[in-house]
């Protein structure tokens, strides 16, 4: 790390200690050209790639996969079962990598557990009273601690909105290095809910709020509201890793969740990155999907290459 990246973390690292700070900071940030950054999305939505390089994306964005099943009828058995498609997604092709990670309940985080110990796939739980983020904090973190103790080395946490938007940046800010510091060695990933934020000026300071308290890791949406990823919405939050980076040396991740379904959505996201932040976020420790019915398509269009026959959605488990 540079000393000008030294002085820039240590100067940020300071905002945290005052309310005023922080709204200084966040207000100060370059407001977002919403025409520019939705023409730009689109653009980028329009790239064509070759057969060769479409095959490393499709295998790229399997690997970035947090499978997910987020649903009160959720059962050890159905979670299990996602466990060992997480594991081999393809069961009739070994070359088939595997998934990031498997993103459940913390109720669930035993049974998974038991499936993915000793692999390389990671154990998400949601945790800090979600999707809602409306419970006391002690509660909150005592989620956290749970899902972490029965196995979880990834927390997806939710930062209260209403606090948020009512700009309550220092409650938002200690609520989230409160559960960093309760995640122990586990990441945090923290979901903005980015559908409720209302602008793009609002996604960059929730983004900002979110690295300058210590997050590993920016995450659009719970999934449990009607609009979920968007590609603008992502490039925000990607120009937000990358500036925070350039001015930090710290590095963090970015991981849109809800309504991504196809390879083609996939491909569009994994071009933006590398437009966006750079090549070094195409690597699933800094990128993810959250998604189940997306492997699916990946693992279809997959076969289709390989093959040359196009497998139907009956030939995969549905999730």
């Amino acid at each position: 790390m540079t000393a000008t990246a030294t002085s820039a973390r240590s100067d940020l690292s300071e905002l945290g200690r005052s309310e005023t700070a922080l709204r200084t900071f966040l207000h100060g940030l370059p407001g977002v050209d919403q025409v520019g950054a939705e023409q730009r999305a689109a653009q980028l939505g329009t790239r064509s790639i070759k057969t060769t390089a479409k095959a490393q994306a499709i295998d790229l964005a399997i690997r970035m996969v947090d499978l997910t099943t987020l649903e009160g009828a959720d059962t050890p058995g159905k979670v299990r079962a996602l466990a060992a498609k997480a594991l081999r997604p393809d069961p009739a092709d070994p070359s088939c990598p595997h998934v990031g990670a498997v993103c459940v309940y913390p109720a669930m985080v035993p049974y998974v557990a038991e499936v993915l110990r000793g692999s390389a796939v990671h154990l998400a739980s949601v945790a800090t009273s979600f999707p809602s983020g409306q419970a006391p904090l002690e509660i909150k973190l005592a989620d956290v601690r749970a899902a972490v103790e029965a196995g979880a080395d990834e927390i997806d946490m939710v930062i209260n909105r209403g606090a948020f938007l009512a700009g309550r940046y220092q409650e938002v800010y200690d609520e989230i290095v409160a559960t960093r510091s309760a995640c122990g060695d586990a990441h945090l990933k923290v979901i903005l809910e980015t559908g409720e934020l209302a602008t793009y000026d609002n996604v960059r300071r929730a983004s900002w709020l979110a690295m300058l308290a210590g997050g590993d890791f920016i995450k659009t949406s719970t999934g449990k509201v009607p609009v979920a990823a968007t590609l603008p919405v992502t490039l925000v939050m990607l120009e937000a890793v990358r500036d925070f980076r350039a001015a930090t040396g710290r590095q963090v991740g970015v991981k849109p969740a809800g309504g991504i379904k196809t390879t083609k959505d996939a491909i569009k996201y994994l071009v933006m990155v590398n437009e966006t932040a750079g090549a070094d976020w195409l690597d699933p420790d800094w990128f993810r999907f959250g998604a189940s019915s997306l492997l699916n398509d990946l693992l279809m269009q997959r076969t289709k290459l390989t093959t040359g026959v196009y497998a139907g959605p009956d030939y995969f488990t549905l999730d």
